[in-house]
């Protein structure tokens, strides 16, 4: 036998939710996606960009091994075996030895127009792809760079 609650004459049995209470609820679930999305896209662009600069220093040191043993740098990334890594966006790595380079026409620069490395220029275009000689320049802001000859491997903004 099922009990049933006992209703007052005229009065409907009432169980669920007004539409004031759903709003409010929508309104707060909204307020905390709007806070939490946010801070999960930066947690997943820094934890990117610290693979890259791993990757990066990866390469650079298999650069300077292959240099210590061949006395000269490689010519591209292939020579080292990291010829199809890509950065975390999907990207080849950039790498110029300068060996054969005529002038700083090619080199990444820093705000001054001055050669960030003196050996070769190894980098990320980050996470829009784009990527220009100057690091001044809008497409180069995002870039994960090698600069002062590996002393600094970061966001080319940061340099």
């Amino acid at each position: 036998m099922s009990q049933s609650w006992p209703v007052r004459p005229g009065v409907q049995d009432q169980r669920g939710f007004t539409a004031l209470e759903m709003i409010i609820v929508l309104a707060i679930a909204g307020m905390l996606a709007a806070i939490a999305v946010p801070a999960y896209q930066g947690y997943v662009l820094r934890a990117k960009v610290s693979a890259a600069v791993a990757d990066i220093a990866k390469i650079a040191l298999a650069i300077e091994k292959y240099d210590v043993q061949h006395q000269a740098l490689p010519p591209d990334l292939a020579a080292i075996n990291c010829g199809d890594m890509l950065d975390p966006w999907g990207q080849a790595y950039f790498y110029l030895p300068f060996d054969d380079l005529k002038g700083h026409g090619q080199q990444r620069k820093n705000k001054n127009l001055v050669p960030i490395n003196s050996l070769y220029d190894l980098y990320s275009a980050g996470p829009d792809g784009k990527t220009k000689g100057p690091l001044t320049a809008r497409d180069s802001q995002d870039d994960i760079i090698r600069a002062n000859d590996g002393r600094f491997i970061g966001i080319a903004s940061d340099y």
